[in-house]
């Protein structure tokens, strides 16, 4: 497991790529700013233009498909623990293990879009979001795509797992929520070229690679235990969740989720309602 750290600075040449995303103490606010507004692209809030003519298909092991407007249920029972569904949407690409709820390979395919931060450029983010629960969701696996929206619904003795996206250029896009009747340890590993790093205008922990693409965990009911470059380590109460939030959500000024692990509701999300200081993305 990494060693706690209260700062998370890029490696050696993300630095050379764009050596102002430290923390603030490192350098002064004012050349902080300059080098942040410089070549900073439109402000990307999250809105419903970010997901112009999105929406996901999902391969399933056995070669079946769910196209957006569809679903189906599946059973796991047989299923390899290596086994994965492949999510692919028009801005937004992920493959899921239904027997463990892991997430592999997520990424930003670069589609066309006024918001997006990754234009023209297929950016890998996440090499993998995975849990500690092990092969036991050998029961049915339930996939709905609609619209711009997919549910992934894994259940088996030992719990179950949902996960929820949104294929969008930027905003609130995906959420993994376990229920084991314990906490489970959730272990975030960023992709090559993405890194950890202390906003200096939030003072919140972004995901970043050295452009505009600001990407943050968004955690309810959950404690993170360790933090390095690379990987975050999150203990998260059943029915707690862990969200991911790209562009504007990622640098606004929240308080973030209030504690829920039941019949939560959509207030306990703030998205684009408060302050964003981060020059990137403000209009």
């Amino acid at each position: 497991m990494p060693a706690k750290s209260t700062a998370v600075s890029p490696t050696a040449a993300s630095r050379r790529r764009l050596p102002t995303l430290v923390a603030a103490t490192v350098l002064p606010a004012l050349s902080l700013v300059g080098a942040l507004t410089a070549g900073a692209g439109p402000a990307a809030a999250a809105t419903s233009a970010g997901c112009t003519g999105g929406g996901f298909t999902v391969t399933l092991p056995s070669g079946t498909t769910v196209t957006p407007g569809t679903s189906t249920k599946v059973a796991t029972t047989t299923m390899a623990a290596d086994a994965v569904v492949k999510v692919r949407g028009r801005y937004v690409e992920f493959d899921v293990a239904p027997v463990t709820g892991n997430v592999v390979n997520y990424v930003y395919t670069g589609a066309d879009n006024p918001m997006s931060m990754t234009p023209g450029v297929r950016t890998p983010v996440w090499a993998s979001r995975t849990l500690d629960l092990g092969p036991v969701l050998r029961g049915e696996v339930e996939v709905r795509s609609d619209g711009s929206d997919l549910l992934l619904l894994s259940k088996g003795t030992g719990g179950k797992v949902k996960i929820t996206a949104k294929d969008c250029a930027t905003g609130g896009v995906f959420q993994q929520e376990a229920e084991a009747g314990r906490p489970v340890v959730a272990t975030h590993t960023l992709a090559p070229g993405m890194y950890f790093y202390t906003n200096p205008f939030t003072g919140k922990v972004n995901a970043g690679n050295g452009t505009t693409f600001r990407g943050k965990d968004s955690p309810q009911s959950a404690t993170r235990k360790s933090l390095n470059a690379s990987v975050s380590v999150w203990e998260v109460a059943s029915g707690g969740r862990m969200g991911f939030v790209t562009g504007e959500d990622a640098v606004e000024l929240s308080a973030g989720a209030t504690p829920c692990v039941q019949d939560c509701q959509a207030q306990n999300q703030l998205r684009g309602s408060v302050d964003v200081t981060d020059p990137a993305y403000r209009g």
